[in-house]
Parts: structure tokens; C-alpha cells; sequence
């Protein structure tokens, strides 16, 4: 066993760069010399054996082999038996529902919570490893049976937070004001806005922001502020309820 460890990562593709490219390094030296085979988990995406050959070509160019849980007959079984997990970005009801369908939600906690194999995400994947989905930016295209994620950290992640743009004339709600309206519920979590560009990686007890871009973060009652690269979150990682008003 050992602590857990996150690597949750807003957006899988920033712009210029290729799969992964923005964070590649960092992936390196989360998952180390130690790992040698990533489980990825496609579920995101409706074509999953595409979406495995993207995942396959990027790990295996930094020196880690997948496999890809959709591949495997025993779902629970590739799970009990990784080194380390990735799921990916893509429609995060989809992945959720999908989580739930092959009773992977208990395994998956255990082994990151209990065995301390590493885990990360992007975008989607990044979004049900925190407390629920509520705050995902996605359609609900399917009806995973609750909202309830991992809850491999006792706060919510926006993944992809955009700011407002001051010129735009989009009448529509900001992702500040949907943030809002969430915390307008009782007993809410704090939510963490990653601009496109940002990580958090959760060492045991320790939460740090990483990255080129920097976080808004949202507390229940509280006015939103402002955190750059560098930032420590571990105070998130405490029981959220005595973060709020």
C-alpha cells in the first residue's frame, strides 16, 4: 500500500500541441521508472478501440505499455491487477454510466485509495475522480444510476474553466454563474475551476496546482479567487464541509 496519487488534468489536447503532448513530462515523472503497464479506460469515447490506439502511441512513446479495459473479458480483473490507471477525456456520463455498468467505481477506489497505484485523468476522467459529476461542462447523453464519482478527493473539479470573455455578446450563463447556482445547493463541496492547461497532483496528503495555466476556486458562500501554477490545494483534501460558510 501508500498514499494516493493523482495526476488530474483538465484538457488531453491543448492547442498547438498533440495527445498528451502539454503534459507529457509531468506524466513521466508521476508514473516513474516503477510502472510499466498504464490501464487506460476508453469508456468516454463510443469508439473505443480509436480511441486505445491514440492512448497505446502516446504511452508506449514515453516508455509504458497499455492495455485497454475494453479489451479484457474481466473488466473488475484488469483492474485489480494494474500498476496504474488512466481514463481519459470524451462525454463524462458516458464514462460514469459505463464505470457503474462494469462495477468498476469500489474496485477502482480501492486501488488507488487502499493499494496506492497511481491514477490519472484528463478532462472526463479527471471529473469522476472527484466527489460527483455535477459540475462537468458535458450533455447528459446517457443515465449513469447516480452522479456520485470515485470520490478520490473530497472536493469537485471544472474541468476546461473558461472565463468570461468581456466582448462577447453570448447572453448565456458564465461557468462562474453554473459554479454559482451548484454552490446555491446545500451542503455543495468546493469546486475547482483548471483552466485548459492546468493539473493538480495529489501526493497522500499533499495537493499541488501544475501546469501553464492557472485555477479559480469556488467555495460555497465565499467569492471565487484566483491561484497560479505552483499553488498548494492540500487544504482541499481535509473534509470539505468546514471550507463552507
Amino acid at each position: 500500500g501508500g498514499p494516493r496519487r493523482l495526476l488530474l488534468v483538465s484538457n488531453s489536447t491543448l492547442h498547438g500541441g498533440g495527445y498528451l503532448g502539454h503534459c507529457q513530462q509531468h506524466i513521466k515523472s508521476f508514473l516513474g521508472e516503477k510502472v510499466k503497464r498504464v490501464l487506460f479506460v476508453p469508456y468516454a469515447l463510443h469508439d473505443r478501440d480509436a480511441y486505445a490506439r491514440t492512448a497505446r502511441e502516446k504511452f508506449e512513446s514515453l516508455g509504458y505499455g497499455l492495455d485497454s479495459i475494453h479489451e479484457s473479458c474481466d473488466p473488475v480483473e484488469a483492474v485489480r491487477k494494474s500498476e496504474a490507471i488512466f481514463i481519459g477525456g470524451g462525454n463524462t456520463f458516458r464514462l460514469l454510466k459505463a464505470l457503474y455498468d462494469n462495477s468498476l467505481i469500489p474496485e477502482i477506489r480501492k486501488r488507488v485509495l487502499e493499494d496506492g497505484i497511481p491514477y490519472m485523468g484528463s478532462s472526463a476522467g479527471t471529473n469522476v475522480a472527484t466527489v460527483s459529476i455535477n459540475t462537468t461542462n458535458d450533455m447528459p447523453i446517457v443515465y449513469p444510476p447516480s452522479l456520485q464519482a470515485l470520490g478520490l478527493v473530497p472536493f469537485n473539479i471544472n474541468p476546461h474553466y473558461l472565463d468570461p470573455d468581456v466582448k462577447s455578446t453570448h447572453m448565456g450563463e458564465t461557468r462562474e454563474e453554473r459554479i454559482r447556482q451548484y454552490h446555491e445547493e446545500p451542503d455543495t463541496p468546493p469546486v475547482l475551476g483548471l483552466r485548459e492547461g492546468a493539473m493538480l497532483l495529489v501526493e497522500g496528503d499533499k495537493a499541488t496546482l501544475q501546469g501553464v495555466t492557472g485555477a479559480r476556486l469556488f467555495l460555497r458562500g465565499k467569492k471565487p479567487t484566483e491561484h497560479e501554477p505552483g499553488t498548494d490545494f492540500s487544504f482541499l483534501l481535509i473534509d470539505s464541509n468546514s471550507l463552507t460558510l
